[in-house]
């Protein structure tokens, strides 16, 4: 299990992943640990191992090994079924966004380079005079790198060519399928050719009103 996230975590990840209740999933691993298996939804468990205090889980779909790994004995005695308490945390609550097309929006301030199909909300601060580049595909394209803000932070954002004047200062925009990277050392949020950028709110129009 990566991130090092607690059993209860990675194990609401797998019922979302899955589509398994969590509480049929909770009742079916306190079953493996007594009949050496049992099945929940299209999952096997099975029990491989048992020692004083704990027992090696094994879950499979099909003829496929989906995890393995411990789970305490006295994790499988709580009275108040744990998986439950982390049913739309961080990883369970991602996976059951992106099975259903709609990723959660992030914050500036969650925003880590490497990181990839990003939704984010964020009003446009800046728009630079775009310039013109030379692109590794062998042709030119104009380039502004737009500043956008939220409650949490600001960050650079790479647009090009329509996407520029798709914009304005003032707007609120949605980013899907953004990724960030870094530049001369610098982040930036990047929408590749799956993403998408919309325009959710312009700034009312200034009236000017003449006294008579």
């Amino acid at each position: 299990m990566r991130n090092k996230v607690s059993i209860g975590e990675y194990l609401a990840f797998l019922s979302a992943k899955y589509d398994v209740n969590p509480d049929q999933f909770f009742h079916a691993l306190a079953l493996a640990e007594e009949n050496q298996e049992a099945t929940c939804g299209e999952l096997t468990i099975k029990c491989r191992s048992k020692s004083q205090d704990k027992i090696m889980v094994l879950i499979v779909k099909g003829s496929k090994v989906v995890a393995q790994f411990p789970v305490t004995k006295l994790f499988l005695l709580e009275q108040k079924n744990p998986i439950k308490d982390f049913v739309g945390g961080r990883f369970a609550g991602r996976c059951s966004a992106k099975k259903n097309g709609n990723l959660p929006s992030l914050r500036i301030k969650d925003l880590r380079n490497g990181m990839k199909q990003i939704s984010l909300k964020a009003k446009v601060l800046e728009i630079p005079a775009p310039r013109l580049v030379f692109t590794r595909f062998g042709n030119y394209a104009s380039v502004s790198n737009a500043v956008i803000t939220d409650e949490t932070g600001t960050i650079k954002l790479c647009l090009w060519n329509e996407q520029i004047t798709a914009v304005s200062i003032g707007d609120v925009i949605q980013i899907e399928n953004a990724s960030m990277s870094t530049f001369r050392g610098e982040s930036q949020l990047k929408i590749g050719r799956k993403g998408k950028l919309s325009n959710l709110e312009q700034p009312s129009p200034t009236i000017e009103v003449q006294g008579l």
